[in-house]
């Protein structure tokens, strides 16, 4: 079977990020970024997902971490979609529902080529630390608009803030694990429309 890999840079200026992305790995991640918040969870969606993944990303976090936790996000989905190509013989959804201690986060994935994105519920504060939490969603939506899937987050309950993105990210990395299974049973691409690229 042929590897399942892209490789994506992207330098602006405000961030330079390099990406190598396996979807058929073995949970193993190389991360360097200057957002180390975004580094811990890419660390859990990479083992989680069994994928691996190489990333160095920098920008200017002396501004903030928005443009890196974006950027991260484009050229994640950008790799995403490279490494699928047609779509063949893939499962295409994927659901997981993941607990933290007081947190039970869910997220639903339909790779479809058409990008939708769908958070549902609340984070209690608004930093963990220095990062600023609102950027979960910004990376989240740029990453499903740029795989082109249908991302669907679900915060079931929680009270840690912590806890509650570490589940989401665990959930978000075995949903996709799920969804980008190649199945014997699937002949061609899993679509009535006979395409999802």
């Amino acid at each position: 079977m042929e590897k399942r890999q892209a490789s994506k840079r992207r330098k602006t200026n405000e961030t330079t990020i390099e990406l190598t992305y396996t979807i058929d790995g073995e949970g193993t991640a190389d991360l360097t970024t200057d957002v180390p918040f975004m580094t811990h969870m890419l660390d859990l969606f990479t083992r989680h997902g069994l994928f691996d993944l190489s990333l160095t990303a920098n920008g200017d976090v002396d501004i903030d971490d928005h443009h890196t936790t974006e950027d991260i996000g484009i050229v994640l989905g950008e790799a995403l979609k490279e490494a699928l190509a047609d779509k063949k013989g893939i499962r295409r959804y994927g659901n997981a529902f993941v607990p933290m201690d007081d947190a039970l986060a869910q997220v639903v994935i339909d790779l479809s080529n058409r990008p939708h994105f769908e958070f549902r519920g609340e984070l209690p504060k608004a930093k963990v630390g220095t990062f600023d939490t609102e950027l979960i969603e910004e990376f989240l939506w740029k990453l499903a608009l740029e795989a082109r899937m249908n991302l669907h987050v679900i915060i079931h309950y929680g009270t840690n803030t912590h806890h509650i993105i570490e589940a989401i990210f665990k959930a978000l990395g075995r949903a996709l694990d799920e969804a980008t299974q190649l199945d014997s049973r699937v002949k061609g691409i899993p679509s009535t429309k006979g395409s999802l690229s």
